[in-house]
């Protein structure tokens, strides 16, 4: 049942679900009962409304939000003079997330507002939160690394937004020439409300670990293994982080773009043909 922002959700014991401790923090029958994993306690904005963190969180992203491709050319990436379709001096500009601006129509505005007052609530700086888009009738917060664990907590336990449910956990790679080139993406679902949301974080291949959402989403504890069997993401905290799909002994991360292609030779009467990964390749 929808209900506006910074109401009680309808229905259910919510004087159970959660609850103000003496020492300001937030507890719910499995968050932790002095204050959510991972808030900062060294924020420097505590006493600021929310319009004020709204303002520096949604137009003063740190560090930028990378852009998700890379420039391209011709059809296949093909260029120059062995280019017989037309399509030889096409160029694609790689795709990089455009922050929206508000109003963004919807409940969207409603559960930005909600979150941005749960952070300050909960002492989330307002650098956690990147970028906000809003695509294809969807809308995504970019969010840092650092502070995965307490969003999510925010964004499980707060009244105004009870997203309950991590529908999916996915992993992407843009390619070997994106900076941050490895996302995991969040697809959250608010039980309560019908609502959804996405969360999207993003590393570096050197670098590649994220907190674990396994205490607050029990159901990503798979989701986490197969990300990190396919892409090679580390999941700090898991409490089992093994191959899911693969042999344990496995080598490398198949759904990485720089993985190769693999295959065996096909002999034929007087000739041989390649493996995929030593055919022609269109550069």
């Amino acid at each position: 049942m929808s209900g506006p922002a910074g109401s009680l959700p309808t229905g259910g014991n919510d004087s159970t679900d959660a609850k103000t401790t003496a020492a300001g923090g937030y507890s719910s029958v499995d968050t932790p009962g002095e204050k959510p994993s991972g808030t900062t306690d060294d924020a420097s904005h505590q006493g600021e409304v929310s319009s004020e963190v709204a303002a520096r969180g949604l137009h003063d992203p740190t560090p930028p939000v990378p852009a998700t491709g890379v420039e391209r050319t011709g059809m296949f990436g093909v260029h120059g003079s062995g280019d017989t379709s037309g399509f030889g001096l096409l160029v694609s500009q790689p795709y990089t997330p455009v922050p929206a601006e508000r109003p963004y129509g919807g409940y969207f505005d409603e559960v930005a507002d909600a979150l941005l007052a749960a952070m300050a609530a909960r002492s989330i700086p307002p650098q956690a939160l990147q970028q906000t888009t809003v695509a294809n009738k969807e809308i995504t917060f970019y969010i840092a690394r650092d502070y995965v664990t307490a969003l999510l907590w925010a964004l499980r336990d707060d009244e105004s937004l009870r997203f309950e449910l991590a529908s999916s956990i996915s992993g992407v790679d843009y390619g070997e020439k994106v900076a941050r080139r490895l996302h995991v993406v969040y697809e959250l679902t608010s039980m309560t409300y019908r609502r959804r949301i996405r969360l999207e974080v993003a590393v570096d291949v050197d670098d590649a670990h994220v907190p674990s959402a396994v205490a607050v989403y029990p159901t990503a504890d798979w989701q986490e293994r197969e990300i990190w069997d396919m892409f090679g993401i580390n999941f700090s905290g898991h409490p089992g982080l093994t191959r899911i799909l693969m042999p344990d002994d496995w080598l490398g991360h198949p759904q990485r773009k720089d993985y190769p292609l693999g295959g065996i030779p096909v002999e034929y009467k007087g000739a041989e043909i390649a493996a995929p990964d030593q055919r022609r390749a269109y550069s």
